[in-house]
């Protein structure tokens, strides 16, 4: 039987799943609640100020409702606090990945009962420059997609928005690159992409990261060599069909702390929202950094 007397929602206007908010909202007062604090945002840039007049409130839920970038920028704000707070997905976005990898399907009748019948697990989540990411952060090949897809044309083609600027994208550039990791060198060449994940399923559906775990207390590491079309479909067909690092283009590890240095300016990506051009950056793994609502564990 649920506890959660006293929820909070912060939703990104934008975003749409089943019935819209008007649905979420009549699903939420179904549950006999005792009060329900309300916020609404144009974007997801505008969420953490919301988030933390939600948290202020000391809610029992927060309830979340939008893509990776509005559950990225609430559980950074989350993290932050240090609050205990249950946080549960709405998955109303385009990619929706933390989501799909914890199981959390894109039906708002059943994401709702999950927030409320289902299970509570403590997830890990990564942090560079200061900020929290719950699925992916990427420099190169992969940041600079995203920041293509980022904006009107993903609201316009949604997931083909990545397949469109990734087929753009592959004569990009390419790097010297190295890559330390928990202070060891495991890295120094030529590289097109940088993947640090927390979870094994990014963008598109591909399995970049074969035995992440979002709660294992590390951090997966991927660094592609490919270049050019040829070799990014071998590597791509090879990681749809195979583990990724049996491509002779990907290797992959996994670390508590990941150094990169860069002899160029590149984009980044965190869970999907593009960042700045960075030349170095370090991550780190925030081990048990906040709570989400999953599907109920089978007996």
């Amino acid at each position: 039987m649920s506890t959660h007397r006293t929820i909070a929602v912060v939703a990104h206007q934008g975003k749409t799943l089943g019935g819209g908010l008007d649905e979420l909202r009549r699903r939420l007062t179904d549950r006999d609640i005792e009060e329900l604090f309300w916020y609404e945002v144009p974007k997801s840039r505008k969420a953490p100020k919301r988030v933390r007049k939600a948290l202020a409130k000391d809610p029992d839920l927060l309830v979340v409702w939008g893509g990776d970038g509005m559950v990225q920028r609430t559980l950074d704000v989350v993290a932050r606090s240090g609050s205990k707070v249950p946080v549960a997905i709405m998955p109303a976005g385009t990619g929706n990945l933390l989501a799909g990898n914890l199981g959390i399907p894109t039906d708002l009748e059943q994401a709702v009962r999950i927030a409320f019948e289902g299970s509570r697990r403590r997830l890990d989540l990564g942090k560079l420059d200061g900020e929290h990411f719950a699925v992916m952060a990427g420099v190169g090949f992969d940041g600079a997609m995203i920041k293509d897809a980022d904006g009107a044309l993903k609201d316009r083609l949604g997931k083909l928005a990545y397949v469109w600027t990734g087929v753009r994208n592959v004569q990009g550039e390419a790097a010297r690159t190295k890559i330390k990791v928990d202070g060891a060198t495991w890295f120094d060449d030529t590289a097109s992409c940088v993947l640090i994940g927390n979870v094994g399923t990014i963008t598109g559906g591909i399995q970049a990261f074969d035995e992440a775990v979002p709660d294992d207390g590390w951090l997966d590491v991927g660094v592609a060599t490919a270049q050019g079309a040829l070799q990014w479909a071998r590597t791509l067909g090879t990681m749809a069909v195979k583990r990724s690092d049996s491509s002779p283009f990907v290797r992959t590890t996994r670390a508590r702390k990941i150094d990169v240095k860069l002899d160029s300016k590149l984009e980044y990506e965190l869970d999907g929202g593009a960042r700045s051009r960075t030349r170095q950056f370090t991550a780190m793994v925030v081990p048990g950094a906040v709570e989400i609502c999953v599907p109920a564990r089978a007996d």
